[in-house]
């Protein structure tokens, strides 16, 4: 098969049970999109107590997709799981997404034509486009975060944490020997990081859906991120200013 037109990567924590329908979903789009192939979906699965590092390995990608699968030793985080998959992404260009796909893939469609940059998936710049809404104290508690990025000077986006964001493979495999986060602040220094090499970073709305079996507790890992999001800060204070072409915007 030649170089990758594309690698999915999914980080996966015990995601056994929603892994095989996601890859499914996945082959069934690429395969639909010759623009696309050959592909290929990388799993990091992230020292999972469950099948899920089996689930991978049995599952069977259908002509022009290929499968990698790499097994973290102990859980880490989502943030370590994206590092890894970066690392052995080989696509021209590198699509995150999350195992429960709650932004569908055929959201791919909206971050194409931003390929030149990093494309992040929004829920935030049209609201009307989620269908299904997650609970109200974790979406106030985003919303706060994301004021609080703001303030820090971290952000201009509305929304940093949707799990959809694509990339090209080159920055992708350079950041992933820069990112240093290994929780879900991992978004947050992925965009700083690549704007600050000069990337533009386009907000691109997309549909978005709520899913029960969310890992993230909004308290906790709330409490977590600000955490993160304060040492971040300083970490980037330390390393000093890089030049940057173009910034934010929004698609």
């Amino acid at each position: 098969m030649h170089s990758p037109r594309l690698s999915v990567v999914i980080p996966a924590f015990n995601e056994a049970g929603r892994l095989p329908q996601t890859l499914e979903r996945i082959a069934a789009y690429l395969t639909a999109k010759a623009e696309l192939l050959p592909a290929e979906v990388v799993v990091v699965n992230d020292g999972s107590t469950d099948a899920t590092a089996a689930v991978a390995s049995a599952w069977q990608p259908p002509p022009g997709l290929s499968l990698v699968l790499h097994s973290l030793p102990q859980n880490r985080g989502k943030g370590a799981a994206v590092r890894a998959g970066l690392a052995l992404a080989s696509g021209e260009l590198v699509l995150i997404t999350d195992a429960d796909l709650a932004t569908p893939i055929e959201e791919l469609e909206k971050l194409l034509p931003y390929a030149n940059a990093v494309a992040c998936g929004s829920r935030a710049v049209d609201r009307r486009l989620i269908f299904k809404k997650q609970p109200f104290l974790r979406d106030r508690l985003g919303r706060a975060f994301n004021v609080a990025l703001r303030l820090l000077g971290l952000t201009q986006l509305r929304d940093t944490q949707c799990g959809f964001k694509l990339l090209p493979g080159a920055l992708a495999r350079e950041l992933s020997a820069e990112l240093t986060f290994d929780g879900f602040i991992y978004d947050v220094e992925l965009l700083t990081r690549a704007q600050r090499r000069g990337f533009a970073v386009v907000e691109v709305p997309v549909r978005w859906a709520h899913v029960e079996a969310s890992r993230v507790k909004p308290l906790r890992d709330g409490l977590a991120m600000l955490a993160d999001a304060l040492r971040l800060r300083l970490k980037l204070w330390r390393e000093g200013p890089k030049a940057c072409r173009k910034g934010e915007k929004r698609g």
